[in-house]
């Protein structure tokens, strides 16, 4: 409502009760058209004149138009509200049983620091025995009468893609594939199968497979199962430190394919990526490092800097004797055995007891007697009145040949002992003297 210049009163006819604006946001609108209300009124000599009566209906069709463009807007805004709602309502099912009453299930495996995954529906074979392998799965590719492809290999399972993925790059029957999560079918055959690990893995079964997706196809011969198996199954066999054999197994026969890692190369491209992060910064990631790679005897020159940082002061292993006996490790491994004791003699005061001890009995294992004294005497030098550094004194002699020099001691040990694993020891070590064999038991 508003007043003419000449001093009639006008109002627009307006209900509230359709309009999808409150009355505040109604009133900016026709606040908003003022200065247009303003210029068309300018014209009219009276409200009840031909021209106010078109005044009146220009305005009031400006106004109008602006209120139902914004109703629109909103009304498109509220349809995409509720299509979102809609889609995660969809998304949002309750929890259910897989179709067809099979079963879900997952399994793994880890081959050095390797992890294996495989996720699988379990599909039955429910009274259809000798059904099962040409018929219900067919044999090769065939049409399944749905989906985008012509030719399809069997699913591996049931429902929802068989997936199967490794944290490392492997090898399947010694073939290379790299790290990842694939899709995994079989083309059946009774002879020769064929297993395919595609990049595709978030498909439904097979009905859209592609073969230019595949990264891998292996063929593999079928056995026959000494035991009828009702729901299909995983599992794992034939383990080793580098490898395993994954089972497919159901009704009467099995599919069996290695799995193979590069354990070194795995392990030491573990190695390099960790100590990068914050666990690279404690000497004893170094060192750990380091007495791997001596105890597998690879990458021995990398190992020897990895053990120089762990000994270093920017680590905090300068005065650390597990980390200078992990150094040591490695340069003995490098044909660099004096350098090795001459190392672990000046930080002999940094152990305790128990680890020099061990390190001499290690000396001594190899057969380096003389090495495993000089051990054994620098620890019996820093810890003359215990037990197992006197005993460690008896053994170091004992390597050596001298049977006099090794009896004193082990007596001298038999009256430090104070518990019968001691007792036991030192009798035993009577024994061996008087053999003339070295006490490294």
């Amino acid at each position: 409502a508003f007043i003419h210049k000449s001093g009639s009163y006008w109002c627009l006819p307006f209900n509230p009760a359709f309009c999808p604006f409150t009355l505040r946001q109604t009133a900016k609108i026709i606040s908003d058209y003022r200065p247009q209300r303003n210029d068309i009124f300018a014209s009219a000599k009276s409200p009840f004149s031909k021209e106010g009566t078109a005044a009146v209906a220009g305005w009031h069709f400006l106004m109008v138009k602006s209120i139902i463009m914004k109703y629109i807007f909103r009304i498109l805004a509220l349809m995409a509200f509720f299509q979102v709602a809609a889609v995660r309502l969809v998304m949002a099912q309750l929890s259910t049983v897989p179709d067809g009453g099979n079963k879900k299930a997952m399994v793994g495996e880890r081959v050095g620091i390797t992890d294996i995954a495989i996720h699988y529906d379990r599909p039955g074979v429910k009274k259809r025995e000798g059904q099962i392998w040409g018929k219900l799965v067919p044999v090769g590719l065939a049409d399944q009468g749905f989906g985008n492809t012509k030719l399809a290999p069997w699913r591996a399972g049931a429902n929802e893609n068989t997936t199967i993925e490794f944290s490392t790059a492997v090898s399947i029957e010694g073939k290379a594939l790299a790290a990842g999560k694939y899709g995994f079918f079989i083309a059946y055959d009774p002879v020769e199968c064929t297993l395919i690990f595609s990049k595709n893995n978030n498909s439904w079964g097979s009905f859209f497979y592609n073969p230019a997706e595949n990264a891998l196809e292996v063929k593999v011969k079928p056995i026959a199962n000494d035991h009828a198996v009702e729901w299909l199954e995983y599992d794992f066999s034939n383990e080793s430190e580098n490898g395993v054999t994954v089972n497919l197994r159901w009704e009467n026969l099995i599919f069996p394919f290695r799995v193979e890692v590069d354990l070194t190369g795995t392990q030491l491209a573990s190695f390099r990526r960790e100590l990068q992060t914050d666990k690279g910064f404690t000497w004893q990631s170094w060192a750990q490092a380091a007495s791997w790679c001596a105890e597998h005897n690879t990458n021995l020159q990398q190992g020897l800097e990895w053990a120089d940082s762990a000994t270093s002061m920017n680590f905090g292993g300068d005065r650390s004797f597990q980390a200078w006996s992990a150094k040591a490790q490695v340069l003995d491994r490098m044909g660099r055995s004096a350098e090795a004791v001459t190392d672990i003699k000046k930080v002999a005061a940094y152990g305790n007891r128990f680890e020099v001890h061990q390190f001499g009995m290690r000396l001594l294992g190899e057969k380096k007697y003389q090495d495993a004294f000089d051990i054994f005497k620098a620890n019996y030098d820093n810890n003359p009145n215990e037990f197992i550094s006197t005993f460690g004194m008896a053994r170091g002699y004992a390597g050596l040949g001298d049977s006099k020099k090794a009896t004193e001691y082990v007596q001298k040990a038999q009256k430090m002992a104070n518990t019968p694993t001691q007792k036991s020891m030192a009798e035993k070590a009577m024994g061996l003297i008087k053999e003339g064999k070295p006490i490294n038991q």
